[in-house]
């Protein structure tokens, strides 16, 4: 009983340091965001600011369009991860229940494509939306996180619909349900916390993506919010540090927000219901 209770003390403390290490950032970056021009500069920082402003805020609004860039970075961050969504369930049902030469060869490309870093494809990537008009457009950079999101998206639900029991779609397909209904009536609503998971998943890449956006969109009304916070970045390196922080604390909070509405949603699903009484 003791040992099970020192290896459990062990396990929270464990936990407690990661959480720390994963806090730390951005703690630091929230202190940094309140903190006026003079404790900016001091050779001892502080965790709370001796003197809190929200000048940096002020400032980081009245130098670079950050609303207009939020609003550009959701819109094309939900229609990313809405598309991706709806591409990758069908797509994670027919690899997990099929068996065959072109079941293993998708599973294959979704491996090998997680496997091309990002400056590989640019150019191509670049010639090809220009052919098709979508270069300095919204659409094509939603295509591209599409494209780029959906590997990832098709291996966690896959990994999902392989782990629901067959036995119910056999039910329903004694009750006359077609492959479709079955997926629609069946497997989706059990499959809501995956698809929550890779909705957040594809949401939060999109949000927080730069290299796509910096060379795909040049209007500056068109930029997403990654883009436009290189803006507080001088041509010579230097950062106009307390409004880059204020900028940046801001963009994190979409992310930080959505996942604390859904975390249930993915840490909650269940069958229950799934059989009819």
């Amino acid at each position: 009983m003791r040992a099970s209770g020192t290896v459990r003390a062990g396990q929270y403390a464990a936990l407690l340091c990661y959480l720390v290490f994963l806090a730390f950032p951005f703690l630091w970056l929230m202190s940094t965001a309140f903190k006026p021009p003079r404790e900016l500069g001091s050779l001892h920082p502080t965790w709370i600011p001796d003197h809190p402003t929200l000048d940096n805020f002020r400032q980081a609004f009245g130098e670079q369009p950050l609303l207009r860039a939020a609003v550009n970075s959701l819109t094309v961050a939900l229609a990313a991860a809405v598309i991706a969504v709806v591409v990758a369930t069908p797509a994670a049902y027919v690899l997990a229940r099929r068996r065959g030469g072109l079941a293993a060869a998708a599973s294959g490309w979704v491996v090998v494509s997680q496997a091309f870093p990002f400056v590989l494809v640019i150019i191509p990537l670049f010639l090809v939306l220009k052919n098709l008009r979508l270069v300095n457009s919204p659409g094509g950079l939603v295509l591209v996180y599409v494209v780029w999101s959906l590997p990832f998206a098709l291996w966690m639900l896959t990994g999902y619909v392989r782990a629901l029991p067959a036995e119910l779609e056999e039910a329903a397909a004694v009750d006359g349900a077609g492959r479709i209904r079955t997926l629609v009536s069946v497997v989706a609503p059990l499959l809501a916390p995956g698809i929550v998971a890779t909705a957040l998943f594809a949401f939060v890449t999109a949000w927080n993506e730069f290299f796509f956006a910096l060379v795909l969109l040049k209007s500056p009304e068109k930029q997403t919010l990654p883009v436009v916070l290189t803006h507080f970045v001088g041509a010579e390196g230097a950062a106009d540090l307390g409004p880059l922080a204020a900028a940046a604390f801001l963009a994190t909070l979409p992310s930080l927000l959505v996942f604390a509405l859904i975390q249930r949603r993915i840490t909650g699903g269940t069958l229950a219901g799934a059989v009819k009484s």
